[in-house]
């Protein structure tokens, strides 16, 4: 079945020659080959709760970003007198209920766009689109929690941190004994010690730090709670948070390093969803442009509902 010149081709014999194969190393053939790469993404992480989380702080979500006001009243100074038979009473006003009001404001936040280019979207084995809207989505989560943390107050939210009141300030400045923290924790009154959402908030060095406490016999004072039989690790018998916009021990002096208290007496006031938005106009066609956009501010109702435990100032 062979054609004419096949069969003189093979009439005619061969000879050794040298064979030398294509390889992948550079002129031999290596300038063909593609570098491949893993269809994954390494992302780095880096944790940012809790203040936007509804189970920690109370959430009030809005529709619209208009100012609400929050009427509030502190009559815990305030006692009745005895009463004398027969006696009138006193009508002067000097006991009546003294009211006041704190403001929810609604502040908006945005990462600014992200640029994509056509090729690049092209090319990726990656969702461009999806993968930048997970991230961009995280950034707001870490300005929220920030915010919520330590604003100023000022133009910004009142952060849970700066709005707290002094619980008790440590004799170091980059230490705290478990007394401090039982005396910490006494000093929240016991009106605001029970209910679903007291607990303490602190970042992840500093549940080291307490981690590592241990009684004078060496032995850790840590409760870790039991994993198999469902119980969560607690401080005192409360839960915890961890918050790493918190200052650490390591931040050294007058630092405000653990929050006690009714955690729920902090409102989060959130004007919708966040907003993830992929926009392709003039400006970034044949590429798309990605941005996010959050709207929400915080206050703390009740300062005596949640107070801060201080290093010393020197």
């Amino acid at each position: 079945a062979l054609s004419g010149e096949e069969r003189q081709v093979l009439s005619a014999g061969f000879e050794q020659i040298e064979a030398r194969a294509q390889t992948t190393t550079a002129a031999a053939g290596g300038y063909t080959v593609p570098t491949e790469m893993m269809p994954e993404l390494t992302r780095s992480m880096l944790a940012f709760g809790p203040m936007y989380d509804p189970g920690v702080t109370r959430e009030i979500v809005t529709s619209g970003g208009g100012a609400m006001t929050l009427p509030t009243v502190n009559d815990t100074a305030v006692t009745a007198e005895a009463h004398t038979e027969g006696q009138t009473l006193i009508d002067d006003g000097g006991k009546d209920a003294v009211f006041g009001e704190k403001t929810l404001d609604a502040f908006a936040f945005n990462t600014e766009w992200l640029r994509v280019s056509k090729e690049l979207a092209d090319d990726s084995p990656f969702a461009f689109e999806a993968l930048l809207g997970s991230l961009l989505g995280e950034r707001l989560g870490r300005i929220a929690n920030a915010q919520l943390t330590t604003g100023s107050g000022s133009s910004a939210p009142n952060g849970i941190v700066t709005a707290s009141s002094l619980g008790d300030t440590a004799a170091a400045t980059t230490a705290v004994t478990f007394d401090e923290v039982l005396d910490f924790t006494h000093s929240v009154d016991p009106a605001y010690r029970a209910g679903p959402g007291v607990g303490y908030m602190f970042n992840d060095s500093t549940l080291l730090a307490l981690r590592k406490l241990k009684d004078g016999d060496g032995n850790y004072l840590w409760q870790a709670g039991n994993v198999q039989g469902g119980i969560a690790p607690t401080l005192n018998g409360y839960s915890y948070s961890i918050n790493q916009a918190m200052a650490s021990l390591s931040d050294g002096a007058a630092s405000k390093v653990m929050l006690f208290g009714d955690l729920q007496k902090y409102i989060v006031r959130k004007v919708g969803a966040p907003l993830i938005g992929a926009i392709s106009d003039k400006d970034f066609w044949p590429g798309f442009g990605v941005a996010g956009y959050i709207r929400f501010d915080g206050e703390l109702s009740d300062t005596a509902a949640v107070k801060h435990l201080i290093t010393a100032a020197s």
